[in-house]
């Protein structure tokens, strides 16, 4: 439009709204205060009319995006993904495994799974099931240093010895004693390098069972005891609000729902309910590690 088109629809404008919206001093213009009233709410209403056009062409685009963490992308989630692709051959899917924290209106990825509480600001959040552990070790390592009691473990290399959770489960197993602190021990980023280091015989790991079904139904990996800790921070899916009904993003929750309802062998009937006691503000999100909350153990 020419600069006297604009003037004119500037000048209709103020007509409709009774008001001045610029004032017009020496060459300059400035909003009035009604102007500067209305700027806020019209400029939303414009980006919220070019985001909704958008959304549209994502909802035909082909390509699904996904981040998840490192523990859960690297074992099951990326195990599993194939069937999705069989079953919605014209979706592609990409997944992302990272512990960053990833910020889904800016538009790079259409979903992602996060631990934490389940409450984020602008996201439908649902639930998959709450994070558990066990020690797992290599069938070698169990043999070899004769692991019968939860008691024994006190006298074997453990990796992360004294991240809390040990003493959570400790407690749990019926282990009352004080957890001794270590002066060293090897810890590692995720459970896909704890697993490594286990499979490998360095120690005995504190991991999700339901993760590493494969390397448990073929013996690389071996639970030595039953007791598995149950914690009230949950994994959910997550994408924007707004986004609700979009087609791929609808197919890829029906599908992983589905997937969970299969494999639900391994995981803890306690850990598919959600917790309903009060989970701290600072609670365990999405690969920050902060201090855990004891568990009762599932009845």
């Amino acid at each position: 439009m020419t600069q006297a088109a604009v003037s004119y629809q500037i000048r209709q404008l103020e007509s409709q709204v009774g008001q001045p919206l610029f004032l017009r001093e020496n060459g300059r213009v400035r909003l009035t205060d009604v102007g500067k009233r209305l700027l806020g709410p019209v400029g939303d209403a414009f980006t919220g009319m070019r985001q909704a056009f958008a959304d549209l062409g994502e909802e035909t685009a082909g390509v699904l995006s996904v981040t998840a963490s490192v523990s859960l992308g690297n074992t099951w989630l990326s195990a599993s993904v194939g069937r999705f692709q069989l079953r919605f051959p014209d979706l592609a899917l990409r997944l992302s495994i990272s512990n960053e924290r990833v910020d889904l209106s800016r538009g790079e990825f259409d979903l992602g799974i996060r631990a934490g509480r389940g409450v984020w600001d602008g996201l439908r959040a649902d639930f998959l099931f709450r994070l558990h552990h066990a020690p797992l070790c290599s069938p070698e390592f169990a043999e070899r240093h004769g692991l019968r009691e939860p008691h024994d473990l006190f006298a074997v290399e453990r990796l992360a010895p004294n991240d809390p959770i040990w003493a959570d489960w400790f407690a749990l197993a019926g282990v009352g004693e004080p957890l001794p602190p270590s002066p060293g021990g090897l810890v590692l980023d995720n459970q896909s390098q704890e697993a490594n280091a286990a499979q490998a015989g360095f120690g005995i790991a504190m991991m999700t069972p339901f993760f590493w079904r494969a390397e448990l139904e073929s013996g690389r990996l071996v639970q030595p005891f039953g007791e598995v800790l149950v914690r009230p921070i949950s994994h959910y899916l997550v994408h924007l609000e707004r986004r609700v009904g979009v087609r791929k993003i609808e197919r890829f929750r029906e599908w992983l729902q589905e997937e969970l309802s299969l494999h639900s062998d391994l995981i803890p009937e306690a850990a598919m309910e959600l917790f309903e006691g009060t989970v701290p503000a600072d609670a365990w999100e999405h690969g920050q590690a902060v201090p855990r909350t004891p568990v009762e153990p599932p009845q």
